[in-house]
């Protein structure tokens, strides 16, 4: 689904381009391979959802930055579509990217085509995960997302060769909800959640590093992580980004940090005085606007990105 149009954008070196235009409705088709499923016989213990995927906004839905959302709801068909940055500019890194949505819809271009789009600039292949929302009343809120999370960087580990990716350099984004569950896949990739179901579940499910902007669902009682969430000194190298004045709770990135802290995990965190929540990088008058800057500078301290690359690994 492409959702770019031909716009200002922000210099993601820090300068604003006032007349740069982005056209995307080519670019992005040339650099956008079509969904992949994640599953190659349906999800585990899944059955078809009584209403069609489709866009929930409806006429009425809030905007962001001026501009429509793609809040979409009722994904029982998960998938994973891969956005590659132009060849000359691949560093070899990749995220995969989980939008938000409270774990009941996704906001797939604010939280998801957008992010992966940003992520080409820097020379970074971009990987936009619909998982399954909401969850059946039949199981756990969050366990499917989970399943598919751990399927997605398994798929991208065991084809990193074949989409030109450095399988050390595989990292992982989410907003909001979606950002719980980057933590979630952060501190769960001992142990699978599903039955293996091919070659593709015997790769390494640990994230290479982590990036979590304005999670949720991160902080527990008594200024302790959320129980589920179980953070070690295994847990990867973690950039959190949050406005103070955040309708989910600051204290989810500030726990989560204090965790990372006591287990001696690297880790960097922003924190601003306004922003909000649910921005993704359209632009704002507010400071935190300028997260990806962050994000890029943090990435090329950690070793992510500086490479430009021909084949994985930049051989």
């Amino acid at each position: 689904m492409n959702t770019r149009q031909i716009r200002k954008i922000r210099d993601w070196n820090g300068a604003t381009l006032a007349a740069a235009v982005v056209l995307f409705g080519c670019a992005a088709r040339a650099q956008q391979a079509e969904p992949l499923p994640l599953w190659p016989h349906g999800a585990p213990g899944e059955s078809p959802l009584a209403q069609a995927e489709a866009d929930t906004s409806g006429p009425r839905g809030a905007l962001v930055a001026g501009r429509s959302v793609i809040r979409l709801g009722n994904v029982s068909s998960p998938t994973l579509t891969v956005y590659s940055p132009p060849a000359g500019k691949n560093t070899g890194a990749a995220v995969l990217v989980f939008p938000g949505g409270g774990y009941s819809i996704l906001a797939l271009d604010l939280e998801g085509s957008e992010i992966c789009e940003w992520l080409n600039t820097i020379g970074v292949t971009g990987v936009l995960v619909k998982y399954r929302v909401p969850a059946q009343q039949t199981s756990a809120r969050k366990d499917a997302p989970l399943q598919d999370a751990q399927r997605a960087i398994s798929l991208v580990r065991y084809n990193a060769a074949k989409w030109n990716i450095d399988a050390t350099r595989i990292g992982i984004v989410g907003f909001s909800a979606g950002g719980h569950l980057a933590a979630s896949l952060s501190n769960h990739f001992d142990q699978r959640t599903y039955a293996a179901v091919d070659e593709a579940d015997t790769v390494s499910l640990r994230p290479d590093f982590t990036m979590l902007v304005y999670p949720a669902y991160l902080a527990g009682r008594h200024g302790a992580v959320a129980p589920d969430l179980t953070v070690t000194s295994s847990t990867p190298k973690t950039f959190l980004i949050q406005a103070e004045n955040d309708s989910a709770g600051v204290e989810n990135s500030l726990v989560y940090f204090a965790a990372l802290r006591q287990n001696k995990v690297p880790a960097e965190m922003h924190v601003y005085a306004e922003g909000g929540h649910g921005y993704g990088l359209r632009p704002t008058a507010d400071p935190i606007a300028n997260w990806p800057v962050r994000a890029a500078e943090w990435l090329r301290h950690i070793g992510v990105l500086g490479r430009s690359q021909s084949a994985p690994g930049g051989k």
